[in-house]
């Protein structure tokens, strides 16, 4: 039975559990090993040592200590050495000294062929002799105490001893190793014996059970000793045969991690230990841009990218964590302990601190990067499939937010049952009329007159109340539902401003659209049909996206934005400032109108906001030297407004000038201004705010309301 720490060569810390549990298990074992010693007959010893048999013996102890027989991959405490048939027939033969004095000698060479750290030697030497010395007692009982001045011969009526012998050497060995696993890996110690020990027990109880045949063996034919090599033979290729079979089953063959089965069945493991305030965590990364490293380098390349990840990650984990490979650049980890989420997203960002390191490659150097989704049980998840869902759900709101790492939230799930179930009563609520579009004011900051209308959303959710465009729009625009939602909006819309403009109220309304709105051709049949139906110019509507578009280069060539500009239907370009807008694609998307984000615009009333000062500032004047209407959203105090009116901004929009309005309020609101509408400009044309009454006198009207 293999030491605690076969997976790393670094010793425990000093103080911990682990470290006070093996210096206690060694200081022990060595104890009773030099007992041992100092009880063997030197010169019985001598004699012993002058004969064949007893050096064959001694070779086979150390050939059967260099490598384990291990029948599954998947086991926790590694593999049964076959030394211990050899150990256990000198024990019986010969005595403890014996076998503890050439056992200790054979892990002593394991140790600096293999190169095991001293650690993990002392506490290998030991255990073999504590369970050594727990087989001698059981013997000893039965009034066995060989010697090589006396050495004893089993005979069929010894069976029960024997085997109880063996029973104690085996339950002693498994039990230290497997207190030391659990330690080590921070797991459950009966979750380890349970794991470990039915393979162990097969392995153990067929090498045990040679033993008292190899002592028959060297007390009658000394010669045929080494024939029992023969099925130490076959057990090794059985045992590699298997394993193979096991480790390709459960490993992914590129990396040699673990893979999705296994990595069930360990998470398994962690579900059934998990217990008190700790959580389990389930991580999954996905590499950013790797996609480009396998397209421009090719597949060699990318595939030895992916050995030099897996080994940073299984280098940056804690023992007992697992590292998976799920395919292609994907990786699961496994915590099977955290203590909280903010602990989770402590070992998130070391794991991505560890990625980033660049790599050279082919003469090249690359800088990996990963998104990295958490999700925990209980928090969010009962089993292993939840789990990896939402670590998915998770990992992707940190690829498009590029925040690198996100913990699962239940409300940006768009697979989740409360999701799907709302997405449901979304689509009955648009046929049964409960979607409905409320009105906000625009107005210039120079003059206060009107200058149009922001339709939005709302919905009333029979028994939600009021639900949050926040919530339900982007469920809606993952869905088939937003294309249904935009005709609803576009067609209200277009009813109110003709109810509207035919009645003398003539003021824009604005609609915001989606990216996909705008590259889908039934928009401009939709609308250039609608304006037909009610006799409304172009200009009646505007139609606002946001940034976002500009990233988007179909958008520059798309048979919608060409045909919008032919009809005349003005756009305007919603939350500039929070994208990556650049002059050039801003013109071609012929634009007539810039809504400066919300976010700048209410720092605006922070004493300390020199950066939003400046920003705004320089967003109003890159807009009017391009000819455009600037209009700040977000303007909630009369000192804001002020401010935006003395930088030349030239339309302002929020709570202070008006909240958004019901249409029956909207059209009272507007009644009450019939005097201050601006007639909308044609498309392209900037208004500049500054003509008729005061700035003090429009608002004042606006604040009435």
């Amino acid at each position: 039975m293999t030491g605690p720490t076969d997976t790393r060569d670094t010793g425990p810390r000093v103080g911990s559990p682990l470290w006070a549990y093996l210096a206690g298990v060694i200081t022990t074992g060595l104890t009773v090993l030099a007992g041992a010693l100092l009880l063997l007959d030197v010169a019985g010893f001598a004699t012993l040592a002058t004969e064949p048999v007893f050096w064959v013996i001694a070779a086979l102890v150390v050939l059967g200590e260099l490598r384990p027989v291990i029948v599954s991959s998947s086991m926790v405490v590694g593999g049964t050495y076959p030394s211990v048939m050899f150990t256990f027939a000198l024990l019986l033969h010969l005595g403890l000294s014996v076998a503890v004095l050439l056992h200790a000698l054979a892990i002593a060479v394991n140790a600096v062929v293999t190169r095991k750290a001293v650690h993990r030697t002392m506490f290998n030497i030991a255990q073999v002799t504590l369970a050594s010395t727990a087989a001698a007692v059981v013997l000893g009982l039965f009034g066995v105490w060989p010697s090589p001045a006396g050495p004893w011969q089993p005979s069929g009526g010894d069976v029960p001893a024997i085997a109880l012998a063996g029973a104690a050497y085996f339950v002693v060995r498994a039990m230290l190793v497997c207190m030391a696993v659990a330690l080590h890996e921070r797991r459950s110690p009966l979750r380890v014996v349970r794991a470990s020990i039915g393979y162990q027990a097969l392995v153990y109880a067929g090498l045990l059970g040679l033993a008292p045949l190899v002592v028959v063996v060297m007390t009658h034919s000394p010669g045929m000793v080494p024939l029992f090599t023969a099925p130490l033979v076959a057990v090794y290729f059985t045992a590699t045969l298997s394993l193979r079979r096991d480790h390709q089953a459960m490993h992914d063959g590129l990396t040699g991690l673990p893979n999705r089965k296994l990595l069930v069945l360990r998470t398994g493991e962690a579900l059934a230990e998990a217990r008190g305030e700790d959580r389990v965590g389930l991580f999954l990364l996905d590499l950013d841009r790797f996609k480009e490293v396998n397209d421009t380098l090719g597949h060699p390349v990318g595939d030895r990218l992916l050995q030099i990840v897996a080994h940073r990650l299984t280098h940056s984990v804690r023992p007992g964590d697992v590292v998976a490979r799920l395919g292609g650049d994907e990786f699961a980890v496994l915590l099977p302990s955290i203590r909280d989420q903010a602990a989770a997203r402590e070992v998130a960002a070391r794991l991505r601190v560890a990625l980033t390191q660049p790599v050279r490659l082919e003469g090249m150097t690359f800088d990996l990067d990963a998104s990295v989704g958490i999700a925990l049980h209980p928090d969010h998840a009962p089993d292993f499939e939840l789990l990896l869902q939402r670590a998915d759900v998770a990992m992707y709101l940190a690829k498009e937010g590029r925040t690198g790492v996100e913990l699962y939230q239940a409300e940006k799930d768009r697979n989740s049952p409360e999701r799907l179930h709302l997405l449901g009563d979304l689509r009955r609520g648009l046929a049964g009329g409960e979607l409905m579009l409320h009105y906000q004011p625009k107005i210039a900051l120079g003059s206060g007159r009107v200058v149009g209308l922001e339709a939005l959303l709302r919905w009333r959710h029979p028994v939600r109340g009021l639900v949050s465009p926040r919530e339900f729009i982007p469920l809606a625009e993952q869905s088939y539902l937003m294309r249904q939602l935009t005709q609803h909006v576009i067609d209200e819309a277009l009813s109110q401003a003709a109810h509207w403009w035919h009645t003398g109220l003539r003021t824009q309304v604005s609609v915001n659209v989606s990216a996909r709105d705008l590259l889908d051709n039934a928009l401009t049949e939709r609308l250039e049909s609608g304006l037909a139906r009610y006799a409304l110019p172009p200009t009646a509507i505007q139609l606002e996206v946001t940034e976002r578009i500009l990233m988007t280069d179909q958008a520059y060539t798309a048979d919608t934005v060409r045909t919008l500009a032919r009809l005349g239907v003005p756009l305007a370009l919603d939350d500039f400032g929070t994208g990556y807008s650049s002059l050039v694609r801003l013109q071609r998307l012929a634009v007539s109108e810039v809504k400066i984000d919300s976010s700048f615009v209410k720092r605006l009333a922070d004493p300390d906001s020199g950066d939003a000062d400046r920003i705004v500032r320089s967003i109003v004047d890159l807009v009017r030297s391009l000819g455009l209407r600037s209009v700040a959203e977000g303007v909630e105090s009369d000192e804001v407004a002020r401010r935006l009116a003395a930088m030349g901004c030239d339309v302002g929009q929020g709570w202070w000038l008006s909240q958004a309005l019901p249409v029956d309020e909207a059209t009272l609101w507007l009644r009450a201004r019939r005097t201050l509408l601006a007639p909308p400009a044609p498309a392209g044309v900037a208004l500049t705010g500054h003509a008729g009454g005061g700035l003090s006198d429009g608002l004042a009207m606006a604040d009435t309301a």
